[in-house]
C-alpha cells in the first residue's frame, strides 16, 4: 500500500554569506530532524495573520480570535498586582522575578523592549492551548498546517480541549497517528503584548526566566515556515541568556545531572524515531511494518526503564511521558528545539558575544534559502572560520 505523506514544506535555492564571518558548510546534509521532546510552548502568530491557508473554516478563525481575546482581556499590569495588598505573596515574588527578567532581556540581551511580559493573565485552566500533532500510520513526518504569514507548522492549536479532541478523533479515524500536547505559554511574535500566564505559576525560576527570553527571541526574529531554525535560535538565546542571568545574579550553575538526563532521554527517543524512519522506508509488507512498529515502541519503553532504574538510580521524572500510548505523532516534537543550538552558539562566539551583532548575523542567514539555513543548522564550532 502506498502512503501519501501530507507535507507543505517548501525548498528555495539561493546562496548567501554567513554570519559575522564565513561558515564552511561543504558536505553537509540538508534533511531536517523533526521537532522536540516537550511541547512546552507553542507559536501562535496565526491570529495576527487573519487569513489561513488551505481549507481551514471560518469557525476555526473565530475560535482562535475568541481564545486570544480572552487571554488579552485577562491581562493586568504586573506593577498593579505587586502593589495590591491582596495579591498572594508567592505570586508577588514571581511577578517581581518576571519584571526583573523582562528588564534584563532588553537591557542585557538586547531583546525587544515592549509591553510583552509586563502584564499577568489568570486564565483558570492548566494550559493556554492544546496542540494536535498527527502523522500517517507509517511515517514520522508530521501532517503540517500552513498559515499565510506564519508559514507551515507541525501542529494545529486550539484554546478548547474538546475542539482539539474532535480534530484528533477525526484524524485517527482517517488512519493517522495523533497526539495532543498541552501548551503552557506561547508568543504572538510581537503582534500582541503577550502576558505572563497563570499556567507558568508553578515553574522553577529558570523556567520562567528562560521562557521570557525564549519568547522574546521569537519577537526579535522569526523565519516564516522554518520551525527548526526559529526554535533553535530561540533556544540558544534562552540558554545563553540564562547563563548570563545566573552569572549577573550570582547564582550557582544549574545541576548538570538534570541536563544530562534530558539529553539521554531525547537521544533515546530520537534513536527510536530513526529506527522507525528506516523501517517505514523499507520494502517490507505493510502488515509487517505495523507489527515491527509496535515492537519498536515496546523496545523504547524497555530501554527507558533500564535508563531510569540503572543510569538514573530510579529517577522517574519522565515516567509521565509513557502514561499514554506511544505512536509516531508523539515523537514529532523531539529534536526541534535544540537541533541547531551548536551552530548558533558558534555564531555568537564568532560575534564576540555581542548580541546586536549576533542578531544581525542571524537575520542575514535567515533571509536566505531553506537549503542554506539547513546547512547552517548542521554546522558546529569546528566549521566556523575565524573572523
Amino acid at each position: 500500500m502506498s502512503l501519501q505523506i501530507r507535507s507543505a514544506k517548501r525548498q528555495v535555492d539561493q546562496t548567501f554569506p554567513h554570519g559575522c564571518a564565513s561558515l564552511n558548510v561543504r558536505g553537509l546534509g540538508h534533511k531536517r530532524n523533526a521537532l522536540r521532546r516537550a511541547v512546552g510552548r507553542g507559536l501562535v502568530p496565526l491570529l495576527a495573520a487573519a487569513l489561513l491557508g488551505g481549507c481551514t473554516t471560518l469557525g476555526y478563525y473565530a475560535h482562535l480570535a475568541a481564545g486570544e481575546m480572552g487571554v488579552l482581556h485577562a491581562r493586568v499590569p504586573i506593577t498593579q498586582l505587586i502593589d495590591d495588598p491582596h495579591t498572594d505573596p508567592q505570586l508577588r515574588a514571581r511577578l517581581r522575578l518576571a519584571l526583573r527578567a523582562r528588564a534584563f532581556a532588553s537591557d542585557t540581551l538586547k531583546l525587544p523592549r515592549n509591553r510583552s511580559y509586563t502584564t499577568y493573565a489568570d486564565i483558570h485552566r492548566p494550559y493556554v492551548m492544546w496542540n494536535v500533532f498527527a502523522t500517517p500510520a507509517l511515517s514520522v513526518e508530521p501532517v503540517e498546517h500552513c498559515f499565510l504569514f506564519a508559514g507551515c507548522v507541525a501542529y494545529q492549536g486550539f484554546y478548547d480541549l474538546d475542539r482539539a479532541r474532535t480534530l484528533a478523533d477525526r484524524l485517527a479515524k482517517q488512519g493517522d497517528d495523533v497526539w495532543i500536547g498541552g501548551v503552557p505559554a506561547y508568543s504572538t511574535l510581537g503582534h500582541f503584548a503577550d502576558p505572563v500566564l497563570s499556567t507558568m505559576d508553578h515553574w522553577s525560576d529558570d523556567e520562567l526566566v528562560g521562557t521570557i527570553f525564549h519568547e522574546l527571541a521569537h519577537q526579535e526574529y522569526y523565519v516564516k515556515g522554518d520551525t527548526a531554525f526559529n526554535e533553535s535560535f530561540a533556544t540558544f538565546v534562552q540558554r545563553e541568556g540564562l547563563r548570563e542571568w545566573r552569572a549577573a545574579s550570582r547564582l550557582p550553575p544549574p545541576d548538570p545531572a538534570a541536563a544530562e538526563r534530558e539529553r539521554q532521554f531525547t537521544d533515546l527517543v530520537l534513536a527510536t524515531r530513526k529506527k522507525l524512519e528506516t523501517l517505514y522506508a523499507s520494502d517490507l509488507p505493510y502488515t509487517v511494518k505495523l507489527q515491527r512498529k509496535q515492537q519498536t515502541f515496546a523496545d523504547l519503553r524497555r530501554e527507558y526503564r533500564h535508563l531510569r532504574d540503572i543510569s538514573w538510580h530510579g529517577y522517574a521524572g519522565y515516567d509521565h511521558w509513557f502514561d499514554t500510548p506511544l505512536n509516531n505523532a508523539k515523537l514529532v516534537p523531539f529534536g526541534l528545539y535544540d537541533r541547531g543550538v551548536p551552530a548558533f552558539a558558534a555564531l555568537f562566539k564568532q560575534c564576540d558575544g555581542d548580541w546586536t551583532r549576533f542578531y544581525a548575523a542571524v537575520r542575514r542567514i535567515g533571509n536566505e534559502s531553506a537549503k542554506q539555513r539547513d546547512a547552517f543548522l548542521a554546522t558546529d564550532a569546528r566549521q566556523v572560520k575565524a573572523p
